[in-house]
């Protein structure tokens, strides 16, 4: 049973909690899977993110998502995953958001990749500017400080995911 950051309780086959390697790390190695698991506390976790949590692994399980190719192929998810996976992540930012703090708490890689990789989606082939637009950030740089450079591209380093997103959009 794991309890979100409110307290709500949400039943979970053990074999798809022990997919958070921090549950995982939580449960006693000796029990079997006909015992019933003590409370997993999940204090960093919305009920509403966990709902999702536990849908996404109970989905993998059945039905195993493909690996993400780096660099992204594609800034459209349902080119880069299957389509169940795609619009599992075709949500608002804030939950998307969310759900990378939640796989990367819960340590549940998979679902860790396909958010992250879904942010890159967004910024990929984006200019700073329309990366900005697309998250809401603002342009803290002075006018001296653009002029340094016209290109103004997010430099190695800067937005990367994995060191496998050309943010100019080439391939």
């Amino acid at each position: 049973m794991q309890m979100s950051k409110e307290g709500d309780p949400f039943p979970v086959d053990l074999e798809v909690a022990k997919m958070s390697e921090l549950v995982k790390s939580m449960i006693d190695d000796n029990t079997d899977d006909d015992e019933e698991v003590t409370e997993i506390p999940l204090p960093n976790v919305k009920a509403q993110i966990l709902k999702k949590v536990i849908e996404y692994c109970q989905h993998y399980k059945e039905e195993p998502m493909n690996e993400i190719e780096k660099p992204l192929k594609s800034s459209e998810m349902s080119e880069v995953v299957q389509r169940w996976y795609a619009d599992f992540v075709n949500v608002e930012q804030p939950v998307l958001f969310e759900l990378i703090l939640a796989a990367n708490f819960m340590d549940i890689k998979p679902l860790l990749d396909l958010t992250c990789a879904t942010v890159a989606s967004m910024i990929k082939g984006k200019t700073p500017e329309e990366i900005r637009r697309t998250f809401n950030i603002t342009n803290d740089f002075s006018p001296e400080e653009e002029a340094q450079d016209d290109n103004m591209e997010m430099g190695a380093g800067v937005i990367q995911w994995n060191a496998a997103v050309p943010i100019d959009g080439n391939s």
